[in-house]
């Protein structure tokens, strides 16, 4: 039981880690994005990153809150691809037009 729970644990700390990674990079990327000086599409790329991000943050929590548990959850390549699939499923979104928070955010970037 103990080692299940340490295994649990490291997985955890792993993902919590890769996400921080994540958001790092995103806030780094909107750090060193001038609003004055990017051009329209630098900036509508950043806002679509965010976005992007957002949504794949939205579905990660989904998963985990709203989701019962299944066998397959216990499968560790399930575990890998599923945050793959969100990944994909985020920036399918995101190419498509989205929720329009990058359209809004880029819109409120302009006007400033």
């Amino acid at each position: 039981m103990a080692i299940d729970s340490l295994a649990a644990y490291s997985s955890t700390v792993s993902e919590l880690n890769k996400q921080n990674t994540q958001a790092t990079q995103l806030k780094s990327k909107l750090n060193n994005t001038s609003v004055s000086t990017a051009t329209d599409d630098e900036l509508m790329e950043v806002c679509k990153d965010f976005e992007q991000y957002l949504v794949e943050q939205v579905f990660k929590s989904m998963k985990t809150s709203l989701v019962p548990k299944s066998e397959d959850d216990e499968n560790e390549y399930v575990q890998y691809f599923g945050d793959s699939l969100y990944q994909e499923y985020a920036k399918n979104m995101s190419e498509t037009g989205g929720l329009g928070i990058a359209q809004m955010l880029y819109e409120s970037m302009k006007r400033q």
